[in-house]
């Protein structure tokens, strides 16, 4: 039985020599044969350094690293593109994913399981304003997307060899990993854990990020606030109808009543209305044809530098009638 395990860096010079510990540790207690796979998105400390001098002290390290930053999600897709274990661990670097919870994950896959995510009870660590947002993103994806996402899980995951090969035939930009491997299906479970702190350093991964992964994902996985804008604009141009007939009404039978707004008051704060609806509902058109327009581009989600040991030594695999790795 072999495994691969993926973890994407940026800028964790200080952590990778303890993850390689942990896992060297864990890591053959739990499958035959191991790869651990690092994938440099990027970065500008000593990571990269870190990977080579690791890669040449361990035959089961292997990395990569971008030619620039891609972001997160093209480096947990680059790894995954190269892993060839009969299943694979996806992990972030900075070790709020305890590498010694992974042979729970494979009990769960030895009971039959082809898709096990460890879900998050506690996040320590973490700005309460940051954890209270993230607790309504899970739900309003989950709300409003096409998608059974199971809440407050990330990245770490167990996935089995037959969810791998169909997620890599998804090959679109502004991708969020997390949702594509639940759209793929197949039988999932959880296990829960109370994620730590970081071991070292700080996030990478700031407000910034967290806006665009959260517009990637609700234009990704749903059509909803298309069919939204549609039924507001119906509603809005129904509710015009109504005051244009209230006012001939008024203006031919009733007359001025006392208290009702005159002169520009109505017309102003209607044309603010209207205009600011417009406005909304063309950022919102204007985000999923940016989607349809960085898709027919159709440039590679990633460029590889630097790369030592993995099993695909091009770019990211550019169909899914791509050869399969050996």
């Amino acid at each position: 039985m072999r495994c691969s395990v993926v973890a994407p860096c940026h800028n964790e010079e200080l952590t990778l020599r303890e993850l390689h510990r942990r896992l060297s540790d864990v890591l053959p207690t739990a499958a035959d044969e191991y790869t651990i796979i690092l994938v440099d998105d990027g970065s500008t400390d000593g990571t990269l350094a870190v990977m080579r001098d690791l890669a040449e002290g361990d035959p089961h390290v292997h990395y990569l690293s971008f030619s620039r930053n891609f972001g997160h999600e093209a480096a947990s897709t680059a790894g995954l593109d190269r892993a060839d274990g009969d299943w694979i661990v996806l992990m972030d670097a900075d070790l709020q994913d305890p590498p010694e919870l992974i042979p729970d994950l494979v009990e769960k896959w030895k009971e039959g399981w082809e898709e096990v995510h460890a879900t998050r009870t506690r996040r320590r660590g973490v700005n309460p304003v940051r954890k209270a947002l993230t607790w309504l993103f899970y739900r309003f994806i989950r709300l409003v997307s096409d998608i059974d996402l199971p809440p407050d899980t990330g990245n770490f995951r167990l996935l089995d060899r037959k969810v791998l090969d169909s997620f890599r035939q998804c090959r679109e930009t502004g991708r969020w990993v997390c949702g594509l491997v639940t759209w793929v299906g197949f039988k999932q479970t959880r296990i829960e854990y109370d994620r730590p702190g970081r071991f070292a350093g700080k996030t990478n991964y700031g407000a910034v990020q967290l806006v665009r992964l959260a517009l990637d994902a609700l234009s990704g996985f749903s059509v909803q606030p298309l069919r939204i804008a549609s039924v507001l604009g119906l509603l809005v141009t129904a509710a015009s109808f109504i005051v244009a007939l209230i006012v001939v009404i008024q203006k031919l039978i009733i007359g001025h009543a006392p208290g009702t707004p005159v002169g520009y008051t109505l017309t102003t704060a209607g044309l603010f209305f209207l205009g600011g609806i417009q406005m909304l509902f063309l950022g919102i058109i204007g985000e999923y044809l940016g989607r349809v327009y960085r898709q027919v581009q159709d440039r590679p989600l990633y460029i590889v530098r630097e790369e030592r040991g993995t099993a695909e030594a091009e770019t990211d695999l550019p169909s899914e009638d791509a050869p399969p790795h050996p």
